[in-house]
Order: structure tokens, then sequence, then C-alpha cells
């Protein structure tokens, strides 16, 4: 074990009086106190998506109290005890003030679990996750630590049936029917879209990011679709994950040696094939940082590449939820994502050589695991996809000189036609405001009204809450009034949000940035030709250096900051408005607002340039 990080390096007593006693609770062989250590953890919350961790966590506990002691079939190390991070829930807090910390949440996951491996000097750990921010806190904290590490999705909930249409509904239901004034069947869907426990179960952000997890290679990938209450992940899961993880410590199999520039990439690839969340833009950053990549668009994949990909090459191959029918449980009866995973890789798309933590390389495992054929309904083939292109777009243009803006293509229903959306701006400072009106006055929207959302952002909020009790309502006034109504923000989106919306608008409002200096009736073009978003008057020098001006002396008169920010209560919030990094960057907390990448490497690039074969003249090297 050539980097072993073994905290226990001698007999002192002091030490040894918690260490025995640990053992012999835990009934491990006290002789073994000194070896390099070994153990499970767990994402916990206050919501549905965590009730299922601690059952996985235990059984995986016991398989590897079994695995551990000096027999010729065992592993010679010390078991440490279960520990579990904390987190909140995005969907009892969207639209609260509270939704101020689901991304932080984050950042909260990765600092407390970078205390726990590196203090207990964790030499193996599997980790149990749910929920969709603390799963990237997790595997950011694993690739920081770099020793053997492997994941397994806590799992999805599955839909709920509404008891009247009989048509299944989840918690996204929930947020759409919020506008309406029945108050009986706003009372049943509550009452009936999330029975028994897991995560969201459409392709929103949580199975974004652990399909996500899987093809980056950390997760098995058989082990990404099955629901939470699955028998598998208590039965058949935590002896294969023990296994694995044996296999990975003896070999030296780190986390750094999976999670390459060709594994991001083709999880980013995934991403985009199964029209996965905006969020992926952050998180995906946020795991190449952790893995010693600094800049996601320098190192990993440019703005150009992602788009050209996501227009030209990669289509979207599920029917499924907030934008299609279908949950991640109807995916895991179809075969899983390991039958998306073939189609992509059997189309060209994918690097199969990409390691994974089973020791398999991407295309190994998937030939082991074997999986069946498209079902034509659920996941579609690359020949005959559910949609031609890919499910999202980045953004330009001079409201995003950063090219941070992303847009969900997957989810848009309407206001794209011939790939632009011209219309007129009503600003919101605070999404509060947003939500005041459109519950007391929704009648003030019109078609092709733009709505924008400010000092929402990672410092502004602070935060960058998530705007799915905006976007929900917005659906369905739209679709009660037949019209098209868009919304950008330096904010960001859960991934069951649908519509025209456009999040992660950078620089943001409360650093200074264009979006802060657009007004009431300005001319908004978003144009998918030359995939910018644009505000006509700010085109205009004079009129730009006259708001801009304008806007710097509202904020010198207010002590440096503007008025319409968030308020700052915690020193949690605190750290997060003075630190925060830019969406591009993964809108995590860094000093200096300098992004901070432990031990820095250079990207391996290789030969492999991703391809359709039923797409002529798709391949392109960037």
């Amino acid at each position: 074990m050539p980097k072993t990080k073994k905290v226990l390096f001698d007999n002192n007593p002091g030490r040894n009086a918690q260490t025995v006693g640990i053992a012999r609770e835990l009934g491990t062989d006290i002789e073994l106190i000194h070896e390099p250590s070994v153990g499970v953890v767990g994402n916990k919350g206050d919501s549905q998506c965590y009730l299922g961790v601690q059952q996985k966590v235990e059984a995986i506990h016991a398989c590897l109290r079994q695995s551990i002691g000096e027999g010729s079939e065992q592993m010679r190390m010390r078991l440490v005890q279960p520990e579990y991070t904390v987190a909140t829930s995005d969907g009892m807090r969207n639209g609260t003030r509270e939704m101020r910390y689901s991304l932080i949440g984050r950042e909260v996951t990765h600092d407390t679990m970078c205390e726990h491996l590196s203090a207990s000097g964790l030499e193996g750990t599997i980790a149990v996750v749910a929920c969709d921010k603390p799963p990237v806190g997790t595997l950011a904290a694993i690739l920081e630590h770099d020793r053997p590490a492997i994941i397994m999705s806590d799992g999805p909930i599955r839909p709920g049936t509404d008891s009247v249409t009989h048509e299944p509904i989840d918690i996204i239901t929930g947020f759409q029917v919020a506008g309406s004034n029945d108050e009986p069947m706003k009372k049943r869907v509550a009452s009936e879209a999330c029975p028994g426990y897991g995560s969201c179960g459409g392709m929103f952000t949580y199975n974004t990011m652990q399909t996500f997890i899987g093809v980056v290679g950390m997760q098995p990938l058989h082990m990404v679709s099955p629901a939470s209450d699955d028998a598998r992940r208590l039965e058949q899961f935590p002896g294969e994950l023990v296994t694995h993880l044996g296999a990975m410590i003896a070999a030296d199999l780190t986390p750094r040696k999976i999670v390459s520039r060709d594994s991001i990439r083709n999880a980013m690839i995934v991403s985009m094939a199964v029209g996965g969340s905006t969020n992926v833009l952050l998180h995906g950053p946020e795991i190449a940082r952790a893995a010693g990549f600094g800049n996601f668009a320098r190192d990993i994949m440019s703005p150009e590449e992602f788009n050209h990909l996501s227009q030209h090459v990669v289509p979207v191959l599920v029917d499924a939820r907030p934008f299609g029918r279908y949950s991640m449980v109807d995916i895991d009866e179809k075969g899983g994502i390991q039958v998306i995973v073939k189609e992509l890789l059997d189309a060209g798309l994918l690097n199969g050589e990409a390691m994974t933590c089973t020791g398999e390389t991407l295309a190994q495992q998937i030939a082991r695991l074997d999986p069946p054929a498209p079902d034509g309904d659920v996941i579609c083939s690359v020949e005959n996809p559910y949609k031609p292109t890919g499910g999202l777009r980045v953004l330009g243009g001079n409201l995003s000189p950063e090219f941070s803006a992303v847009l969900k293509l997957a989810g848009v229903e309407g206001g794209l036609e011939n790939n632009v959306f011209l219309g007129k701006a009503r600003v919101f400072d605070a999404e509060a405001n947003l939500l005041h009106t459109l519950e007391n006055s929704p009648e003030v929207f019109e078609h092709h009204d733009m709505v924008i959302v400010r000092y929402e952002g990672p410092s502004g909020a602070p935060g960058m809450p998530e705007m799915l009790d905006s976007t929900s309502r917005i659906t369905t006034l739209c679709r009660e009034k037949g019209i098209i109504v868009g919304l950008m923000t330096d904010a960001r989106f859960s991934g069951g949000s649908v519509g025209l919306v456009i999040g992660h608008v950078g620089p943001e409002a409360a650093l200074g940035g264009p979006i802060a200096f657009v007004e009431d009736g300005d001319e908004i073009v978003v144009d998918l030709n030359v995939n910018e978003l644009n505000c006509t008057a700010l085109s205009d020098p004079e009129t730009l250096d006259t708001r801009k001006a304008a806007w710097e002396k509202i904020v010198a008169a207010n002590g440096g900051m503007h008025p319409a920010v968030g308020n700052v209560d915690t020193r949690l919030l605190n750290r997060m408005r003075r630190t925060a990094v830019s969406a591009i960057f993964g809108a995590g907390m860094h000093p200096d607002r300098v992004l901070w990448v432990p031990e820095s490497r250079e990207p391996v690039k290789t030969a492999f340039v991703p391809s359709n074969k039923y797409r002529a003249g798709s391949e392109r090297a960037f």
C-alpha cells in the first residue's frame, strides 16, 4: 500500500484504549487495530430521500465485519464504525429562504466526509449516497482522499398513483399543481405522490448524478437504477461492494486512477443522452476539480465541444420524467442504465477503455453485465432516439460572457421556433418577489415574457437556490393560458424543472454581471443557432456604461453589496457569500474566490473522439 493513510502507527496506550474498545464492541479482532482501516459511510437528512440509507449502511457494515480477520480469504483491516453526513431536502425547501442551504449542502457533505476520511485514515471506503448534492460532495471528498473507495446509490423512490386518474405521479406533479385552486386535488396529490422511500424517481438531478457517478466509474452500473426498496440493495449488492473494495485495495486502484478526463467526458455525454439535469454543469466541474482538473472547459470539455455534441452527435434515449412519462424504476425494469451505456458504446459515443471500480474497463463491465437491447418505449436506440439532439445547451452572449448559462432543451415545450426566442424582460430582484406575483397577480404575465430572477446566485442568495416552485408555477400558467413565458436567472434549477428556463447566468448580479443591468421591457434574445443569450439594449456601449455606473453607485452607498442580495444570518451563509466561485467552476466555496485544486494534474488526451455511427460526419476533434 504505497500511499496508505493509516493513522494508528504505534502502541500508545491512550490511543489503544479506544481502538481496543471499538474492536471489542464491533466484534472484530483486537490484534488488527494497527492495520489500515476500512468502513462504510452514508448520507442522511430529513426527507424520504434518506430513509433507506441506514439499513444499507448496516448491511454493508455487517458484510465488512465478516470479511475482516486473519483468515486466508479475509482482509487484514481495522473496521471503523459507520459515519453519516447531514443534509437538507430540496423538495421540502424549494421556494423558501431555507433553499439557500441546498447547494451549500454539497460543500458541508464534502467537509464532513473529508474530516472522517482523513482523520480516520480510511484505506477503504464504501459510501451509500442519497438525494443529489450529498453524493457529489461525497465523491469530491473521496477523490481528494484518493484511497480505494466505491459508491452505491441508495436508490430512487417508486412513483405514486393518483387514485382518481390512476396515472403515475411524483413530487414534480405536486409542484406543478401548486397554482391550482382545486384544494381537494392538491391534497390528494400531496398524499399520494411519494409513497415509500428513496430519492426523486425521475431523471432529475439525483438520477442524473447517480448515472454520472456510475459512468465515471465510481459505482457499478447495475446498482444505479434499482429502487431504494429493491431487495438486491440489502441481499446482493453489499457482498458485491465488499468484494470489489477488497480487490481495489489489493490492486491499489484509487479514485484518481478511475476518474480521468475520458471518464468525465463519458459521464457528460451520458448526461446529455438521458436528458439530465442542468445541475450536471455545476457538479461535473466540482468532480473534475476534486480529481485534479482546475479548468473544466480547458481540461475536460469546452463549451464549443459540449454544444457540438449536444447539437450534432448525442441524442436523448429515454422517455423520462420530467419531460417524458417514465421513472428510473421503469428504466430499471427495462434493463437499467447499462442498456443506455451499451447503446452509446456501440454507436461510438463513449470511450470503453476508461477504468471502473469493478477493476474492469467500461466496455468490459458492460460485456459482463450483458444488458438487453432497448425496448423502444422507455429506452430508445441511438438509431431511433427519443429526441434527435442532446438535452442540454450552454450559452454565451452579452448576458453570459463566462459562457456559463445553461438551457435544458429536453424540457422545452415551445418558444424556440427556428431556434430563436425573442421576448421582453420582466425583472424580479429575488425569487420571493416572483412567487408573490405568481400567487397574487398571475394575469400580469404575457406571451413571450422573459422573467429574470437575479441576486440569487452563489454569492447573492447566497447559495444559488434552485427554482422548482417558480418554474412549476410558470409551466402551469403557460399551459392554462396558452402562452410562452421564459425564465432566466443567476440561480439554478431543479432537475424536475421544465419549460424555457436558463440558469447559471454569470457573472451573477451580486458581483456586477450584466444580468444586473437589465431593465423591464428590454428585448431578450435566445439564439440557439449561435448559442447566445443577449439583451439588445446592452449591446449599446453607452447604455451599458450608464446602467453599470448607476448600479455601482447603489452598491457603493450600501457598503459594497447591492441591497437586493439575500440576508446573511449564519456563519455558513456568510462563508458562501464571501467565498463562492462562479458556476463555471462549480459554485463551491473556496478561499478568496480562488478555486482550490488538490494535487493538480494535466489531463491525458487520448485519441478517442466521440462519434455517432448513425450520423455521418458527426465526428469532430476539439
